[in-house]
């Protein structure tokens, strides 16, 4: 029986998305070690840690060089860096603890993975999307389409690399989602290495409101996520146009480069559209429908909260997500990358808007089961390892 865990990963630990999947991974983790050494950053003020949980948390201090605007302006270049030094005190940490099995993130997981290999641990990786090569080709893409070809973001060429190292060196990789895993497996990564065990989601703290409006006026859409070129919320826009008017659009998220926050500024105009960071969980108990126009995605919570708030969700075939919607029972799946198949779907939305309430009560019904025992499966699996 093994006593003690390592757990490495890069984000605030209950902040986003990212977040609360390092969040759930801890709890199964913590389910039957005796000890998890949670190594990374301090978790969210509000986050609840089992008892059997030990914090490394990383140092806080970086060189003066970053703060060096032209290299603030290379966003990839500062994450990759970033995980890199996280991924180095992980390997010092592990080293020290010499933990039964390492669990790892990508991007921040490559030396403690090679640490495992070395010493003969076993290890497991944890891809919360699909292959990094591809996710890294959707912002490519999407800059060319939007914003003259110049993308500094993440992910960069290296850290491409940095995440395909970890993908060999990893005794198995857990993905979230068939289409996850499916896209690995295009990427070269052996599909006898891959396992796919769903996420949960929070089902108290998402729930069906109360006191949802009536039916009357644009439809209330909601939108969940950072406005970044991956989550195509610039089709979302697009599609409201294709339709002139009869929508009114609630974005819960913030730009984090200059083109997204341009194509923001320019796509919302004469909209019925506002912008709303934090909490989603308001903008959730207003809507009739949730909509997240993903060009990549392995497995968003954004999707799963709203399924679970009540609301009958549109999505694109090209993340996990789209497994768990029966179409025109629970919600409508398009393509990614179109604005008139997004605005089909949306006008097929207020043509039936009378049913959206049984939908939206259908989608919380399967996600009530889908989500059922999500954490024990993951620490029978680790247990397995």
């Amino acid at each position: 029986m093994r006593h003690r865990y390592a757990l490495v990963y890069g984000v605030p630990v209950g902040v986003g998305g990212l977040g609360v999947q390092v969040g759930n991974a801890l709890r199964a983790l913590a389910r039957d070690a005796r000890e998890v050494h949670a190594i990374g950053p301090p978790p969210a003020a509000d986050w609840t840690a089992p008892d059997n949980v030990v914090w490394h948390v990383t140092p806080s201090s970086w060189s003066p060089l970053l703060r060096w605007t032209p290299l603030r302006r290379r966003s990839g270049i500062l994450q990759r860096l970033s995980d890199r030094r996280i991924g180095g005190f992980a390997r010092r940490c592990v080293e020290r603890l010499r933990p039964d099995l390492c669990y790892a993130f990508t991007q921040v997981g490559l030396e403690s993975l090679q640490w495992a290999r070395t010493n003969g641990v076993p290890s497991v990786l944890e891809s919360p999307n699909g292959h990094i090569r591809s996710f890294r080709q959707v912002y490519l893409d999407e800059a060319r389409r939007w914003c003259n070809g110049a993308y500094p973001g993440h992910p960069t060429e290296q850290m491409v690399l940095r995440v395909e190292a970890e993908y060999g060196v990893a005794g198995r990789v857990r993905v979230s989602s068939d289409w996850a895993r499916s896209s690995l497996a295009a990427g070269g990564v052996p599909a006898s290495k891959i396992s796919v065990l769903q996420q949960p989601v929070d089902v108290e703290r998402y729930a069906p409101s109360a006191h949802r409006p009536p039916s009357a006026g644009p439809l209330r859409v909601c939108f969940v996520g950072s406005l970044d070129l991956r989550k195509g919320f610039v089709y979302l826009l697009r599609a409201a146009r294709l339709l002139n008017g009869g929508v009114s659009i609630e974005l819960v998220g913030g730009t984090g480069d200059r083109c997204c926050r341009r194509l923001l500024e320019q796509e919302r105009s004469g909209l019925d559209v506002q912008v709303a960071p934090g909490d989603p969980r308001p903008a959730l108990a207003r809507a009739d429908l949730f909509v997240l126009p993903t060009l990549e995605d392995g497995s968003p919570f954004a999707v799963a909260e709203a399924m679970a708030s009540g609301l009958p969700v549109i999505t694109t075939t090209a993340t996990g997500a789209a497994e768990w919607i029966q179409p025109d029972r629970s919600g409508w799946l398009t393509p990614p990358a179109s604005a008139q198949a997004l605005a089909n779907a949306l006008a097929g939305a207020v043509k039936c808007r009378g049913a959206l309430a049984d939908m939206g009560s259908a989608a919380r019904a399967d996600t009530e089961r889908r989500v059922a025992g999500c954490n024990e499966r993951l620490a029978e699996w680790v247990r397995e390892q």
